[in-house]
């Protein structure tokens, strides 16, 4: 257990899909690992690799030296190519070199948890480059959410679905649910308008963003009277939309639109919060 409370349930979230994905890829074959995922441009040996990769620099470890190949499609910006050095430095391990690292890992970084004496609102260094610091209770939050949807990227890529209703699937909902005014306004949604999210599925809720007078968005869990548009999804494809695992008409037959159709498809445009 950590010192404070409010740190435990994120720590309990991450640690139940660290170890499920630990589980998922115990008993794989050497080729299963170059399974493609959802994560552009990343295997299932890729995504392991990732998760391994920003849990050791959590723990303090240095950051390797390695220069990436040129050809890789899915680099784009300085994000991407910091995330990129620990996975393709990985590309070439065999599958008990990936699965005995992931496990040391785990252990690794739980001590490390059950041990943490900082304080919640503690600034802490951002994983990512040139990003704030921010605090440490938010930092827990963050590695919830990434792990539990990575855990989900390597679920589909298997073909083995599960922790669609764990905590960590909670936790990834009010990171995902923050998002929302920004999707709205990124899709140019006019002042006084109301958009509802209606998710159904193993994580249920609604949630409206309305726009006002200010051109400020904010969302709410109150229902809205006559919204300019409702968007009816179920929690999968939310997910996969809302983490940019596939495009808006590829999922089409999954979203069901009421109200105005050219601003709800702006909005299915401009879904993703995550790269």
């Amino acid at each position: 257990m950590t010192d404070h409370p409010s740190l435990q349930p994120y720590v309990d979230a991450w640690t139940q899909s660290i170890e499920a994905i630990s589980a998922l890829v115990q008993p794989l074959a050497e080729g299963e690992w170059n399974r493609r995922t959802d994560c552009p441009g990343w295997s299932v040996r890729d995504v392991v690799s990732h998760i391994i990769g920003i849990e050791c620099e959590l723990l303090g470890d240095p950051r390797p030296i390695h220069s990436l190949p040129r050809d890789l499609y899915h680099v784009r910006d300085e994000t991407s190519r910091h995330m990129e050095v620990q996975v393709d430095i990985r590309r070439h391990h065999t599958a008990p070199e990936m699965t005995s690292e992931l496990e040391y890992t785990v252990i690794r970084r739980s001590r490390q948890l059950r041990n943490e004496k900082r304080q919640p609102d503690d600034e802490v260094r951002h994983v990512l480059p040139g990003k704030d610091p921010i605090t440490l209770e938010r930092l827990l939050q963050i590695r919830a959410f990434d792990v539990w949807v990575h855990e989900q990227d390597i679920r589909r890529a298997l073909r083995t679905p599960g922790d669609l209703d764990s905590a960590a699937a909670h936790v990834s909902r009010d990171v995902l649910v923050a998002g929302l005014p920004g999707v709205v306004k990124a899709a140019g949604a006019p002042t006084g308008s109301a958009v509802v999210f209606d998710v159904s599925g193993p994580v249920e809720f609604m949630r409206t963003v309305r726009v006002d007078e200010e051109g400020r968005a904010t969302v709410d869990g109150s229902v809205s009277l006559g919204p300019t548009v409702t968007l009816s999804l179920d929690w999968e494809t939310y997910v996969r939309l809302a983490c940019g695992r596939t495009r808006p008409e590829k999922v089409a037959e999954d979203v069901k639109i009421e109200g105005d159709a050219e601003l709800a498809q702006r909005i299915l445009r401009h879904f993703a919060v995550t790269p």
